[in-house]
């Protein structure tokens, strides 16, 4: 059975294994077609094409935008983007510089807290000069301080929590014209991580596209069947595409697989498709 997976993540930003790693794995998980989708880089769709080429497997540029709505942080998807548009890249640089600042602050916080972590280990375990939460919870993994990322975000990276330190973002209406303007689908991520006090699900997806959203992420790896239909239903509902993926990071989060995520999850090859004509890729 042939799969599609449109959330993966890769070295070039929180992921642990390199574009063509990815590719191998997609391959072994029977894979034909997936979207490279770092954070806010897209660096990673080169080497990743080049890899898909030799495994016959259909490379989409993609990527993840951070965003920030009042207090909460919302992540818009972009796919089939230009991911060498000078002006997309140059927003990309601004957003990764306003990290760089963020994330010295966080071991400093976490120094204070009685840590014994510096930010040159947490750069080495990135192994990129695209460093995120995702390595620091990696480093106190390795120190033994939590057990797993997610206990080093509910302890301590997420917000709220001791070390947390905000960051300069757009918010999702500029994310979204950024990915539009570079000739992109956006599609708002995981909407199950959406926690808005002030409006629905349904109120913030509806402002959304109005703004532009061209979809909703109804297939993830810890959707609960109940929740992927009524994500299914409310983009149904509104007209928007369809769209899925494991959100694959590997060491961060180990129980996530490339094609299948915990196991169960399978994203309609037909989605994909309905994404081209609407891009106008057939």
């Amino acid at each position: 059975m042939s799969r599609v997976d449109l959330h993966l993540h890769t070295t070039h930003s929180d992921g642990s294994c390199t574009p063509a790693e990815l590719v191998r794995l997609a391959h072994q998980a029977g894979v034909t077609a997936l979207a490279v989708t770092d954070h806010d880089i897209m660096t990673g769709v080169a080497q990743a094409t080049s890899e898909g080429e030799h495994y016959g497997i259909e490379v989409i540029p993609g990527v993840e935008i951070s965003s920030m709505i009042g207090q909460s942080e919302l992540h818009i998807l972009g796919y089939f983007l230009d991911w060498q548009d000078p002006i997309l890249n140059e927003r990309f640089t601004t957003l990764r510089e306003s990290r760089h600042r963020r994330n010295p602050q966080i071991v400093e916080r976490l120094q204070a807290l009685g840590i014994d972590i510096t930010y040159d280990e947490v750069r080495a375990l990135a192994g990129s000069d695209s460093v995120g939460r995702p390595h620091i919870a990696r480093a106190l993994m390795d120190k033994h301080v939590v057990s797993s990322a997610k206990e080093a975000f509910d302890r301590f990276l997420a917000n709220g929590k001791p070390a947390y330190v905000p960051r300069d973002l757009p918010n999702p209406a500029e994310a979204i014209q950024w990915i539009k303007a570079a000739g992109g689908l956006a599609v708002l991520a995981h909407p199950s991580w959406v926690r808005l006090a002030d409006r629905s699900l349904i109120e913030l997806v509806r402002e959304l596209k109005v703004a532009g959203l061209d979809g909703l992420e109804v297939y993830y790896s810890t959707h609960a069947s109940r929740q992927t239909r009524e994500y299914l239903s409310l983009a149904q509902h509104l007209g928007l595409l369809v769209t899925g993926g494991s959100d694959f990071h590997g060491l961060t989060k180990p129980d996530i697989d490339v094609g299948i995520g915990k196991g169960t999850l399978h994203v309609p090859t037909a989605l994909l498709t309905k994404m081209k004509v609407a891009v106008g890729r057939v």
